[in-house]
């Protein structure tokens, strides 16, 4: 890189004032707070004491009482969230681990003030009042923290709030990781170049990043690009470089130092540090979700998929005769794919092609090297009327709902894959055996078959690695408008 594109790159008109944007951050965080506690605790409050709900036995507490405490309560609550991390910026923006933080706060905080209730006269408060209290705050925690993550999100669109950043390798999974930071802006990653003593200087390795200097430089680039974050490809580096950039930049205030771990692609599930005979060994879960969201996820996939047959019976009549008179031929189609752990099932699908569907595409050998190449064809000549109405409006993958009660699918995941397709996801096709396909995902509500390949695999391994219930339940929201408006739907 010249001296003119180097000097590009110092002078961004965002170099400056990352850490008046970060106190602003935390500023906005605690006026969130401030105003959503009042709230919650003025409703509580008006709720127990104000409104003649019989739920609430009679209270021969004075009622200036809790009025009183009011203003002792909100220094309280800021206390505790600070105390489970909730200002520290390593553990913001995090989504659902954020809001477990919100609920682990808040149920901390209930039993603070029923132990001051039961050792502390003066404290006294109604029981009724504690519980509206806990619920109350809780939610409209969870609402604020959501209204300004996505107000932060909004501004690392436009440049603001984000973290300068070093990649440390230019190996594969250097730029895989570089790839994926710039293709979520939500991340707040500015990505400045590579440092690495393996590639010329000025090469540009991807999305116009380039190689800024040598791990001889890196100490004069992190001064000068006033880099905030190094991110570290183990696997691109000797060992001694290694520990060299860990001896300079662990421990440094104002460089955050992250390690991409070797065999980048199998660390999908998460992982967890055991010593055993005073060494610490690093194992992998054997699933993505933790019990309790594993157990939520399965709960609403049974019932959901028990509800939807239930209510969708009539109409899986209806699709069975018209399929019938239709074409010759069965009404489901049985098609084998891979499911969680390796282990291969039959995906059912109502039947939308011609039963000598081969012999048709025959006819087409350009059509048969599309199919080959995609997977997908947006005029095949295989499909019947009536499958062409389905494919289109999505009711194919209605029978799915039985794979859900098979313990085979999930409402969402990953799309289903075949056995040939596993290739086509390269070196990540082991994050699939983590979850179960969906019959819905990111995919569907992303534009389904008009996204190229290597953007569905992206999408799949984005969602397994960032796996949320709340990611669940806003794909969830978004498939029905995706289905009405049938983008790439063919």
């Amino acid at each position: 890189m010249s001296a003119i594109d180097l000097e590009r790159v110092v002078t961004h008109p965002q170099a400056a004032g990352r850490r008046a944007q970060q106190r602003i951050f935390i500023t906005m965080l605690l006026v969130g707070d401030v105003l959503a506690l009042g709230l919650a605790l003025a409703l509580a409050y008006a709720i127990r004491f104000e409104f003649d709900i019989s739920i609430f036995e009679e209270s021969d507490l004075p009622l200036h009482l809790p009025v009183y405490w009011f203003f002792l309560l909100i220094p309280l609550c800021l206390l505790v969230l600070a105390l489970v991390q909730l200002y520290d910026p390593q553990y913001l923006l995090g989504g659902m681990q954020e809001y477990a933080r919100i609920f682990n706060a808040t149920s901390i905080l209930v039993t603070l003030a029923i132990l001051l209730s039961f050792f502390f006269p003066l404290f006294r408060l109604s029981r009724g009042f504690i519980a509206l209290s806990w619920l109350f705050i809780t939610c409209l925690l969870f609402l604020e923290r959501f209204i300004v993550r996505h107000v932060i999100y909004r501004l690392r669109r436009h440049g603001f709030m984000t973290r300068r950043t070093l990649i440390v390798g230019a190996d594969e999974d250097a730029r895989h990781i570089a790839e994926q930071l710039l293709s979520t802006p939500t991340a707040g990653a500015e990505l400045l170049g590579f440092v690495t003593n393996d590639v010329p200087l000025g090469k540009t390795l991807t999305s116009n990043l380039a190689v800024l200097g040598t791990l001889d430089l890196l100490p004069a680039l992190v001064e000068r690009l006033g880099v905030e974050e190094i991110v570290v490809s183990t696997q691109g580096l000797h060992r001694t470089d290694t520990i060299r950039v860990f001896q300079n930049y662990a421990y440094a205030d104002d460089v955050d130092l992250r390690f991409l771990p070797g065999l980048f692609e199998i660390f999908a599930t998460g992982v967890r540090v055991k010593e055993i005979g005073s060494v610490p060994l690093v194992s992998m879960n054997r699933v993505r979700l933790g019990i309790w969201e594993s157990t939520i996820k399965s709960t609403v996939d049974y019932l959901g998929a028990i509800v939807l047959l239930l209510m969708l019976s009539p109409l899986f009549l209806v699709l069975g005769i018209l399929i019938k008179r239709d074409s010759p031929g069965p009404i489901l189609h049985r098609r084998r794919v891979v499911g969680r752990g390796g282990q291969t099932f039959d995906a059912f699908k109502f039947r939308t092609m011609y039963q000598d569907g081969a012999a048709i595409l025959a006819q087409y050998p350009d059509l048969e090297a599309e199919l080959k190449q995609n997977h997908k064809l947006k005029n095949d000549p295989r499909v019947t009327r009536i499958g062409a109405l389905l494919r289109r409006t999505s009711l194919d993958e209605l029978p799915q709902l039985l794979n859900i009660l098979l313990g085979q699918m999930s409402l969402v995941g990953p799309r289903m894959i075949t056995l040939e397709e596993m290739d086509k996801y390269g070196k990540w096709r082991w994050n699939l055996l983590t979850v179960k396909p969906g019959i819905t995902g990111l995919w569907q509500i992303s534009g389904r078959s008009d996204v190229s390949y290597e953007e569905r695999v992206r999408l799949d391994m984005y969602y397994i690695r960032n796996y949320t219930l709340w990611l669940d339940l806003l794909i969830l929201w978004r498939t029905p408008p995706a289905v009405i408006g049938r983008r790439g739907a063919y």
